[in-house]
């Protein structure tokens, strides 16, 4: 009887089964660390680009630290602030997150250097009182370390999940390291009010238009007999008033660099580019709607890719607006070395603004789809319908604000549009469910009503507190970290 075969090679199969399942091991550890090491990465390019473009120029050292850390600042922006476009289409199913990924970072890249703006003041948005801090190394310590507290608070708020205001965190760290550097005089703080007065204004005004716009569609397109039809006559109007919108939007908030135009010109502007948008979407929306159901999912259909449109034009404004906030202090810095002094006004050099515009795209891709999520499914449900009224309450409201002379947050607009919307279904669940006699009987226990909430407290929670607290944090981070490179300077 033939003996059966041994296998020689057990004690090797079993190594080379536990180098498999180390390598499985190492590769599933170090897959959270990609992310931080590409943005590393990014930072230690950035350095170096400055480094190369600097030579050998005096103070070449702080011009390199300080465009590392606002490369630093731009990935969080991107990583922080983008998910307030890209968030309600993904949410509603218009985009994958994939699309939406590729489609900010394109767009932040083209409107942070097609329209990104020229000038900023040095003493970003008038927050520090002009001469104040006369010496531009104490200056330049300040500028430091408002950006460096900003990029930090940003961070751990993203870490959070709260999606908050890159432009009041760069203000609360320039008052930190102002007040520390000159003293409380040195601070505008009716300017600052007025910012104080914006974590009010911002969202509410964002959340009443939105839920003005979703009970209009409720009204004249959802609940009606004819849905199809309704959607024929309102959904070009629809789209007329959002081109005529986001034209007058990016005209006074995201082309400064091409044309300078007052908020008339403005206005006249997005009245002309509504009215065509109109007069070429009805025989498209007419196109798009044959043999489709008269049913609400269709109207889904309709919306999407207007909404795809307007998160892609928000990005936009949004690199051509917010991109100052990773590039000023830096240019800010670049100028005092180079000239010597402090100006009321500077240049952004081009390098600068390259290191901002692909900053953001970077964390965009890099740490965006955590907040992006949050923005779009975890507040509230949304659709395409929904999310269209979002996107059309944030360019509105800016256009309000800015006829008002209202200081307004882009990321607070977006976020209590969202709020908005998701509160007001919730009371015209109630309503509806009131005047059909759904609660007659049986009453609901209130722990039952609480689980039927359409909007999700403990977020609602988690954002205010990041709002109220974003000045004060930043400002805090910033005075103690100028205390530190001041201490090392000196």
């Amino acid at each position: 009887m033939a003996t059966p075969p041994v296998n020689q090679w057990k004690t090797l199969d079993k190594d080379l089964k536990r180098i498999g399942l180390l390598e499985e091991a190492t590769i599933f550890v170090s897959r959270p660390l990609i992310a931080p090491g590409i943005g590393l990465a990014f930072i230690v390019l950035a350095g170096i680009a400055a480094a190369l473009l600097m030579g050998s120029q005096p103070g070449n050292i702080i011009v390199i630290a300080a465009a590392a850390i606002g490369a630093y600042m731009a990935l969080n922006i991107g990583a922080n602030d983008v998910a307030n476009n890209m968030g309600p289409a993904v949410g509603a199913n218009a985009l994958t997150l994939g699309g939406a990924l590729i489609i900010a970072a394109v767009f932040e890249t083209a409107g942070a250097l097609v329209a990104g703006g020229d000038v900023v003041k040095t003493v970003s948005t008038g927050i520090l009182a002009p001469g104040t801090v006369s010496d531009s190394a104490h200056f330049i310590w300040a500028m430091m370390s408002a950006l460096l507290a900003a990029a930090l608070w940003l961070n751990l708020a993203t870490a959070l999940g709260a999606p908050v205001s890159t432009t009041h965190s760069i203000v609360g760290g320039v008052v930190g390291a102002g007040i520390v550097a000159a003293g409380f005089g040195a601070v505008n703080w009716g300017a600052l009010g007025t910012i104080a007065l914006s974590w009010v204004v911002s969202p509410v005004l964002g959340g009443v238009i939105a839920a003005v716009f979703l009970a209009f569609i409720k009204a004249k397109i959802i609940y009606v007999e004819d849905k199809l039809g309704a959607a024929r006559r309102w959904v070009p109007v629809l789209i007329g008033i959002m081109a005529g919108a986001f034209a007058a939007y990016l005209a006074v908030k995201g082309l400064k660099k091409i044309v300078d135009v007052t908020l008339g010109q403005a206005m006249l502007l997005g009245l002309a580019v509504g009215f065509v948008s109109w007069a070429v979407s009805v025989p498209l929306v007419r196109r798009q709607a044959e043999g489709l159901e008269n049913r609400k999912k269709s109207l889904k259909k309709l919306f999407a890719l207007p909404l795809v449109v307007s998160a892609a034009l928000l990005s936009f404004a949004h690199g051509a607006n917010d991109v100052a906030n990773a590039v000023g202090p830096l240019a800010a810095i670049v100028h005092a070395v180079e000239a010597g002094d402090i100006g009321d006004k500077v240049g952004i050099p081009l390098w600068v603004m390259v290191v901002g515009a692909l900053g953001i795209s970077v964390g965009l891709i890099l740490f965006g789809p955590k907040l992006i999520r949050l923005v779009g499914s975890e507040i509230t449900k949304l659709n395409p319908m929904r999310a269209y009224c979002v996107a059309l309450s944030a360019a509105i409201t800016v256009i309000v604000a800015s006829w008002l002379g209202l200081p307004v947050s882009s990321t607070h607009i977006a976020v209590g549009a969202i709020f908005g919307v998701g509160f007001y279904r919730e009371w015209h669940a109630e309503r509806r469910a009131r005047l059909l006699g759904l609660e007659k009987g049986k009453p609901v226990p209130p722990e039952e009503r609480s689980r039927r909430l359409l909007v999700r407290r403990s977020h609602m929670l988690t954002v205010a507190a990041a709002w109220v607290i974003t000045v004060p944090a930043s400002a805090g981070l910033s005075a103690l970290l100028y205390v530190v490179i001041n201490g090392l300077a000196g």
